[in-house]
Parts: C-alpha cells; sequence; structure tokens
C-alpha cells in the first residue's frame, strides 16, 4: 500500500508544471504588492498634499481625479492578472500531460498549439504594458527620494553651507499641482514636519514596495513568454511525433494483412478486411494455370 501511494504521488508531481507554478507564484506577488501598496501609497500622498501643499481643494482637483481613476485602474489589474495567471498555469498542466501522452489525438494537439500561440501574443502585449507601469512607478519613488535627502540634509547642517529656512521643497516645478496652488511649497521647519509625518515616511516606502512589485510582475511575465514559447514547441513536436507513429502503424497493418498458405494463395488473416490488398502471388499462379492450359490445347507432336 505505501509503495503505491508513493508511485501515485511521484506520478501526480511528475504532472506538475514547474516552471508554470513559480511564474504564477511570482506574478501573484508582484501584482498584489503593487495593488495593495500603490493604492495605499496613492491615497497617503492625496493626504500629504491636501494638508501641506495645496490647501484649497479646486487647485488639485484634477490631480484628485487622476488618482480616483488609477485606484479604480488597480481594483481591475490585480483580478484580471491574478485570473490570468491561473489561466496560464492551467495552460502549462495541458501542456505538460499532453507531451507525456504522445497517444493523443491529433485535433487535440492542433488545439493546444493554436491556444499556445494565442496566449504568447497575449502576454507579449501584457509584459510591454507592464514595462510601462514599472517605469510609471518609479516617478514617485523618485519625487520622494529627493524630498526624503532634502530632509535629510536638514538634519545634518554640518553636510550642508546653507541655513534649514533656505532649504525648500517645491512640488509645482514636478508638474503635480498647478502653480497657482497654495502655498504649493514647504521650508524650513514646515518642510521638517512633513517629513516627520506618517504619511510620507509610508508613502514612501509604499511606493518602493510597488515599483518592486511591478518589476517582479514584469519578470513573472517574461517568464510565461519562454514557457509558452517552449510549450509551443513542445506540442509541435508532439504533434510530429504522433504523425510518425499514425504512419507507422498504418504501414505495420497493411504488411500483416496476408499470411502465405502452403500450396495455396496468401489469405488475409487480420480482423481489418478494409486494408486488405490482393496478392501479387495470386496473379502469378493464375499466369502458370492459364499457360499450361494453353500447352495441352495444342496439336500433338510432330513424330520422326
Amino acid at each position: 500500500m505505501c509503495v503505491c501511494c508513493f508511485e501515485c504521488c511521484i506520478k501526480c508531481l511528475g504532472g506538475v508544471p514547474y516552471a508554470s507554478l513559480i511564474a504564477t507564484i511570482l506574478c501573484f506577488a508582484g501584482v498584489t504588492l503593487f495593488c495593495g501598496c500603490g493604492h495605499v501609497a496613492l491615497t497617503g500622498t492625496l493626504t500629504m498634499l491636501e494638508n501641506h501643499f495645496s490647501t484649497v481643494r479646486t487647485d488639485h482637483a484634477s490631480l484628485t481625479n487622476v488618482i480616483q481613476i488609477l485606484q479604480y485602474t488597480i481594483y481591475g489589474i490585480g483580478p484580471f492578472l491574478l485570473v490570468y495567471g491561473v489561466v496560464l498555469l492551467a495552460e502549462g498542466f495541458y501542456t505538460t500531460s499532453a507531451v507525456k501522452d504522445l497517444q493523443n489525438e491529433f485535433k487535440t494537439s492542433v488545439c493546444g498549439r493554436c491556444i499556445t500561440a494565442t496566449f504568447m501574443f497575449l502576454t507579449y502585449v501584457l509584459a510591454l504594458a507592464w514595462l510601462g507601469i514599472f517605469g510609471f512607478s518609479a516617478i514617485p519613488v523618485f519625487l520622494f527620494y529627493n524630498m526624503w535627502n532634502t530632509c535629510a540634509a536638514m538634519r545634518s547642517p554640518m553636510a550642508n553651507i546653507t541655513s534649514p529656512d533656505s532649504i525648500c521643497v517645491d512640488v509645482r516645478q514636478y508638474g503635480v499641482i498647478p502653480w497657482n496652488a497654495t502655498p504649493g511649497k514647504a521650508c524650513g521647519s514646515a518642510l521638517g514636519d512633513i517629513c516627520n509625518t506618517s504619511e510620507f515616511y509610508l508613502s514612501y516606502h509604499l511606493y518602493i514596495v510597488a515599483c518592486a512589485g511591478a518589476g517582479a510582475t514584469v519578470i513573472a511575465l517574461i517568464h510565461y513568454l519562454m514557457i509558452l514559447a517552449a510549450n509551443w514547441g513542445y506540442l509541435k513536436d508532439a504533434v510530429q511525433t504522433h504523425v510518425y507513429q499514425d504512419i507507422k502503424t498504418r504501414t505495420t497493418r497493411s504488411s500483416q494483412t496476408c499470411s502465405p498458405l502452403k500450396g495455396g494463395p496468401l489469405t488475409p488473416t487480420h480482423k481489418d478486411t478494409s486494408l486488405a490488398k490482393p496478392c501479387p502471388v495470386l496473379h502469378a499462379h493464375t499466369h502458370t494455370h492459364t499457360h499450361t492450359h494453353h500447352t495441352h490445347t495444342q496439336g500433338p507432336p510432330s513424330g520422326h
């Protein structure tokens, strides 16, 4: 019983597409980090801007709309990519079973190749899209990094020759808020208070994690793309192997259609009579018989 269970477990583990499984786990982790951390970071950024850089809501109304659109987009991106990862994992299971079972039907393998080619195209498009998302998510990391360094310079007066009150951060120069926003910038102690807020500290680190999640998603999609390309080649080889075996089987059956009997013609012995072919020995025997009959019908030989 233990040996049977062990063999069953080994057989099940042998059918697991480990490459697709690793890519799926990486994709799930990357999407979860990007969507979760990105959503919270956007909310913290909007709160920080409203409290310190743009106290009038009408000045940053467009920014508020953009942040809401990004958050709604995150709501759609997360579930879609998670479902897509599950579908690609299922495709990996199908391809593994199809390659291991070389006796699968020809139509099934051809259909699998078409599905794999479709997934290759979709994954390629998604990889390009997420590459753009990865680059876009690096922008807030860069902005917060500059602000973080400015705050660090304020805490160490010996490292700079200017007074802390003359150190400012103007977010209007980044195009985040319009130039008529009030106050638009923070200097000295006001900037120090912003750097000490939980919104700034949390948003900065969440943006870093979200950017890392986007990068992990890009790596997962590239991994998926390589897996799909390999699966397409495996299915192509499986189809060719199946066609070869089918031709070989038909040839073997046709060669076993007739079996010789002693002193008589070859008679069909295979159950599949549709493949039976006339044996050339029959024609040779008939020709000999005709020749003999023709010899007997001739006149008697002349004597000397």
